[in-house]
C-alpha cells in the first residue's frame, strides 16, 4: 500500500497526535496528510520557521539528553495524549525506545534500540547464533594485535557509535596495526565532523573481514511480522563510502532468499517488532552475514528509491503505523520499476564552479537531484558519506538501465574546485 492509499485509510478517523523526534519538514507534512496532529521535538539549531504552521507544538531541546527529554515528553503526553512516537533519524532511535517504554506507546523498546545503535552490544548479543561475526572492542593497541592473531588479516575497525561510514578502517596486515591505533587515538573525542553532536567518537569495534558484495534490506514490521520491501545493491568508493544504490538488487533467487532469511532472523533476534529497519548485509562465501542494522529508514534517500520502484512510502508508514493511522502491509510488494542513485564527488578545495545540473535535472527519468555545495563553499576530503557533494536519483525499466542512467547523468555534473589557501 502506498502513501495515497494510507491517506485515504486515515481520513475517516478522528484526529490523533504523534510525537515526532527530529525529522525533516516533509515528515511533518506526511503526518498531517494522514490526519495526524504533530508535536515535534527538534534541536534548536535544526528548527525552521516553516514548522510553525504545521505542528501543534514544538519542543526545542537536545533530544538525545534523556534527563531533559523525559520530563518534557511526560508532561506533553498529559496535555496532548500521544497516539504514537516515531523518528526517521539515527539519533532519534534510542529516545523513541525510551519514550515507548516510559509512556507505554506501541514501538520498539529501548533494549532493541540500543542493540541497533551500539555495534558492540549487537555483536555480543548475536554471539553464538548462526551467522555470528567475530568482534571485540579495541581497548588498546595490544587488542588490535591479538584480534588479528586470532581472526586473521584483514579485519575491520570502526567506531561503536557512528554512522555514514565515518572512521571505518581496514587493517590489512600486522604491520598496519600501529597506523590503525594512531587513527583510533586521533578520532576519539573528535569534533571535526558535521555530526559530532550526535555521534561522539569513543569506543572502537574490531570485526572479522567479510568478503563478497554488500546489500541493504529495507523493511517494515507490524507486531513482529516483518515485511521485507526491497533488497538494494550498493557500490563504494574511497574504501567504505557509498557511491551508489540500485534496486531491485540483481541476485539469483536462491541468494536473494538467503539474504531475506538472514535479515528476518536478525530482526527476530534483536526483538524488533514495529516500524522500519535498514539492515546491511554481505553475501559472503559462507552465506549472508549482517554488517549492522538501524531502526529507522535507510539514509541516502533510499526510501525514495523504494517508493519509486515499489510504491511504498516508508516515511509515511514510519509515522502512520506508530500512531495507528495506517494498517499493516500484508505481503511484500512487487516492483513496478527499478530505481538507482549515484553520488557526486569532487576534489577537495574551494568550489569555483558547478555545471550540468539543469541539463541532468531535465531528463525524464530523474526523480531527484541534489547538489549540496555552492560556489565559494568547501569540499572536504572523501572520508564519510557527508563529504559527498550531491546525488542523482532516477527510475528505469530495469536495474541495469536505472544504474546506467544515474551514472550517466552524474557524469554530466561537474563541481570544480581549487586548493584552499594555506
Amino acid at each position: 500500500m502506498g502513501s495515497d492509499a494510507g491517506t485515504t485509510a486515515a481520513a475517516g478517523g478522528g484526529s490523533r497526535t504523534v510525537l515526532l523526534i527530529g525529522g525533516r519538514l516533509e515528515t511533518v507534512r506526511k503526518a498531517r496528510r494522514l490526519g495526524l496532529d504533530v508535536v515535534n521535538v527538534q534541536r534548536p539549531d535544526e528548527y525552521r520557521p516553516e514548522y510553525a504552521d504545521l505542528v501543534r507544538a514544538a519542543l526545542l531541546v537536545d533530544y538525545t539528553d534523556w534527563s531533559v527529554l523525559r520530563p518534557l515528553v511526560t508532561a506533553a503526553h498529559q496535555v496532548f495524549g500521544f497516539s504514537g512516537v516515531a523518528t526517521i533519524t539515527e539519533p532519534g532511535v534510542e529516545p523513541v525506545g525510551l519514550i515507548c517504554d516510559t509512556l507505554g506507546l506501541r514501538g520498539n523498546g529501548h533494549r532493541c534500540a540500543r542493540l541497533l545503535r551500539d555495534k558492540a552490544e549487537m555483536r555480543e548479543h548475536l554471539a553464538g547464533r548462526p551467522g555470528a561475526v567475530a568482534a571485540a572492542v579495541a581497548e588498546d593497541r595490544a587488542a588490535l594485535e591479538g584480534f588479528g592473531a586470532r581472526h586473521g588479516h584483514p579485519f575491520i575497525v570502526k567506531p561503536v557509535d557512528a554512522a555514514a561510514s565515518f572512521g571505518v578502517r581496514l587493517v590489512e596486515t600486522p604491520d598496519a596495526v600501529e597506523d590503525a591505533w594512531q587513527a583510533i587515538t586521533a578520532l576519539r573525542g573528535s569534533t571535526e565532523h558535521p555530526f559530532a553532536a550526535y555521534f561522539p567518537v569513543g569506543r572502537f569495534l574490531m570485526e572479522e573481514y567479510l568478503d563478497g558484495p554488500e546489500y541493504s534490506v529495507e523493511s517494515l514490521s507490524f507486531d513482529g511480522r516483518h515485511i521485507l520491501l526491497a533488497v538494494t545493491e550498493k557500490s563504494t568508493v574511497a574504501g567504505f563510502v557509498e557511491a551508489g544504490h540500485a534496486l531491485p538488487a540483481r541476485l539469483p533467487a536462491a541468494d536473494e532468499q538467503a539474504v531475506r532469511d538472514c535479515v528476518t532472523a536478525f530482526l527476530d533476534a534483536v526483538e524488533l517488532r514495529h516500524g522500519p529497519a535498514h539492515t546491511e548485509v554481505k553475501l559472503t562465501s559462507r552465506g549472508p552475514r549482517v554488517i549492522e542494522s538501524h531502526g529507522r529508514p535507510g539514509g541516502d534517500r533510499i526510501m525514495e528509491l523504494v517508493e519509486a520502484a515499489y510504491g511504498v512510502d516508508i516515511e509515511a508508514y514510519t509515522v502512520g503505523w506508530a500512531a495507528g493511522a495506517l494498517p499493516a502491509i500484508e505481503a511484500p510488494p512487487k516492483a513496478r520499476a527499478a530505481a538507482a542513485t549515484c553520488f557526486l564527488t569532487a576534489q577537495p578545495g574551494r568550489v569555483t564552479g558547478i555545471e550540468g545540473v539543469e541539463e541532468a535535472r531535465a531528463h525524464e527519468g530523474v526523480v531527484g537531484l541534489d547538489v549540496t555545495v555552492d560556489v565559494g563553499g568547501t569540499v572536504r576530503p572523501l572520508q564519510a558519506s557527508w563529504d559527498r557533494v550531491g546525488q542523482v536519483l532516477v527510475t528505469g525499466p530495469d536495474t541495469a538501465a536505472a544504474l546506467a542512467l544515474a551514472q550517466q547523468l552524474a557524469g554530466k555534473i561537474t563541481v570544480t574546485t581549487e586548493p584552499n589557501p594555506d
